[in-house]
């Protein structure tokens, strides 16, 4: 038998050494759709990846540009540092829930992806029953619309009521600078057909705004910032929107602020607070500009913060209602 199996390996590599070449493959560039499962006690977590945005963060972070390439160089990163932009998906159960909706088309085609992988991941748009905001940044907002059209025309948009009395303002927009203008303008194109149609509710306070949700005031980053504290079986995440934009620098160093902090002397204090509970508590974060899919548990480390993101699993369990509407016992 071993004769007749050594023979047999080398009649095929006869034949392989007489078959030509085949052309190399063509290398395809492209990554698969940009969508992560996880469970939350009943809830089914899905993030969702906007795509990705190059970002100069040693030119856009406060304090020492030196500092901040040599935290990137510690990490093996490069500046411009290519920066995730995340949403989230929360079915649960009884509530379809979007926080945060990507770009569209405000930072060019690296961005609005995030409708394709909502699609990919098994929804609809018109599923969607409440849209949360955790601000009115044209990255965050521009979603809102497709083709001149309520993208999600059976949902509800709830965002801070500060915010949308900051970014729809002409006054705020006047005295704004250059750089920052526009933005006044996509958040003006992009809530304003739901206020029409009496589909936007804004935030007071700190309610909860569907079982299981409750709204959290994070102000600093933007006047009426929103962070969005899930809590199912026991277990918490808090999607705190754009509390942290460089892991790099600001994990280790929670006070550093960055330009698109609308009010730095709140934002730093309001991160450090966040971030203490968060590792106190065990908390999950969803971070929107977290390398996708932004979702971990924070470790608190010297006079910063490790970052410990989900470990991977392909085994996401039915949850308890479907459990028992299959006869799972």
């Amino acid at each position: 038998m071993l004769r007749s199996l050594l023979g047999g390996l080398a009649a095929a590599s006869l034949i392989a050494l007489g078959t030509p070449a085949q052309a190399a493959a063509l290398q395809l560039k492209t990554q698969a759709p940009g969508w992560h499962r996880m469970m939350l006690g009943d809830f089914e977590i899905t993030a969702l990846s906007d795509g990705t945005l190059a970002l100069p963060m040693d030119q856009l972070l406060h304090g020492r540009p030196q500092h901040t390439r040599e935290r990137f160089a510690q990490a093996r990163l490069a500046l411009p540092a290519e920066t995730s932009f995340n949403g989230f998906l929360v079915n649960t159960g009884t509530k379809l829930v979007l926080i945060d909706v990507g770009a569209a088309g405000n930072f060019g085609p690296t961005l609005g992806k995030l409708m394709a992988n909502l699609r990919a991941a098994g929804y609809q748009p018109e599923q969607v029953d409440e849209v949360y905001i955790t601000h009115l940044h044209p990255d965050h907002v521009g979603g809102l619309m497709l083709d001149g059209q309520r993208a999600f025309p059976n949902a509800v948009v709830r965002a801070g009521r500060a915010d949308a009395e900051f970014w729809l303002d002409a006054a705020n927009q006047a005295k704004a600078p250059q750089e920052m203008k526009s933005f006044f303008d996509a958040a003006r194109a992009a809530l304003q057909p739901y206020i029409d149609a009496g589909k936007f509710q804004p935030l007071e306070g700190a309610p909860e705004v569907v079982p299981g949700i409750q709204a959290v005031p994070l102000p600093g980053h933007t006047p009426g910032h929103y962070g969005f504290l899930l809590r199912s079986q026991g277990q918490q995440l808090l999607a705190w929107g754009d509390l942290m934009h460089a892991a790099p620098v600001q994990m280790a160093a929670p006070d550093t602020t960055i330009l698109f902090d609308v009010e730095p002397k709140a934002a730093a204090p309001q991160r450090r607070k966040v971030m203490a509970d968060a590792a106190r508590q065990g908390t999950w974060i969803a971070g929107a500009h977290l390398s996708f899919p932004g979702l971990g548990r924070l470790r608190a480390a010297g006079k910063g913060y490790e970052w410990q993101p989900i470990n991977y699993s392909s085994l996401i369990p039915p949850a308890p209602a479907a459990a028992a509407a299959s006869g799972a016992k």
